[in-house]
């Protein structure tokens, strides 16, 4: 047990090791792609090249590099594809060398521009497995991000770190398999118990501080239903659940905790604390309501237990893109 330490050591370069030579390939596997799309695209172009020609292409590369894979005609019309998604993009470019070719797969699938390059930035920044990009995707991750972004209140607005990106209008909880109707202390312990995954939701940068975190103001005991820190954001973020529709009321309390936060428990160096106020619904008239003269750092949003339908939410947004043009 004395070199337990050493031996830890030794054992994390290693892994740190085989991370990079993994991300080395992948850059290198994801340049081959672009080239080989670059090249069918122009040959595609110039109309010497057709699907016959493809195919033609797959055969004899399987036949001199009969050890390798990715290269049936499917794939290279994929790179095709890939290549002529992000040609005129040179902004992307040290982007998409960082993403896996399956996840490009995925991305390329995405209705817009700004939606591919936003789930690309956050791939990357996510760190997203294959399955946790799908999964993003499928829970109209973009739309939930966008349309929060345009939901800030002033007082959330002025804070000074940026905050954009950072949190939703609605999160998604399907994964914590509640029943429609539950409890509260059934949403926290399924929270509590399923932290990764709901980490997964709010984001890397949000570190679990504690459920029910206990404050001490004028000598009485108060309890916050979940703490997090947000690295990026350097402020203690706190979150208040309502299984039931919001109610202004329940910012009064969300709001008292924030000032003894940033009065008793935060350090010099972080930035104020932010309120989310999580319910089972909401209205939105309410809302604006109740937040357009509070000076309070406060989010309000709703979760769901299931997957939302990204058909209405595609629709939502693109009623909000159409106002903010008007």
């Amino acid at each position: 047990m004395e070199f337990q330490q050493q031996f830890t050591h030794i054992s994390d370069l290693i892994a740190d090791a085989k991370r990079r030579a993994f991300q080395a390939v992948n850059k290198e596997l994801v340049m081959l792609y672009w080239q080989i799309g670059e090249y069918v695209s122009q040959q595609v172009a110039a109309k010497t090249w057709g699907k016959s020609v493809v195919t033609e292409l797959a055969h004899f590369i399987q036949k001199a590099e009969p050890n390798i894979k990715g290269f049936s005609p499917q794939n290279i019309w994929r790179m095709k594809q890939f290549y002529e998604t992000y040609k005129d993009s040179p902004k992307l470019y040290n982007v998409w060398r960082e993403i896996t070719w399956t996840n490009h797969l995925f991305i390329m699938s995405c209705r817009t521009p700004e939606e591919r390059e936003f789930y690309m930035r956050m791939s990357v920044k996510e760190k997203w497995s294959k399955r946790e990009l799908e999964r993003q995707i499928n829970s109209s991750y973009f739309e939930r991000v966008m349309i929060g972004n345009e939901k800030l209140s002033p007082p959330v607005r002025e804070l000074p770190q940026n905050i954009i990106n950072s949190f939703k209008d609605t999160y998604v909880f399907e994964f914590l398999d509640l029943p429609e109707q539950h409890l509260e202390k059934d949403l926290k312990k399924q929270i509590a118990q399923n932290i990764t995954r709901f980490l997964l939701e709010f984001g890397r940068d949000f570190a679990f501080m504690g459920e029910e975190y206990l404050i001490q103001v004028g000598n009485q005991d108060f309890s916050i239903d979940l703490l997090f820190y947000n690295r990026s954001l350097n402020c203690m973020v706190a979150i208040e659940l309502k299984t039931t529709e919001f109610h202004p009321s329940h910012l009064g309390q969300l709001n008292f905790y924030l000032e003894a936060l940033d009065r008793d428990v935060r350090k010099s160096h972080e930035n104020p604390s932010i309120g989310i106020l999580l319910c089972k619904g909401r209205n939105d008239t309410v809302v604006e309501y109740a937040l357009s003269r509070s000076l309070s750092p406060t989010l309000v949003a709703d979760y769901q237990t299931k997957l939302p339908d990204k058909k209405l939410l595609q629709e939502k947004w693109e009623e909000i893109l159409a106002g903010l043009e008007e």
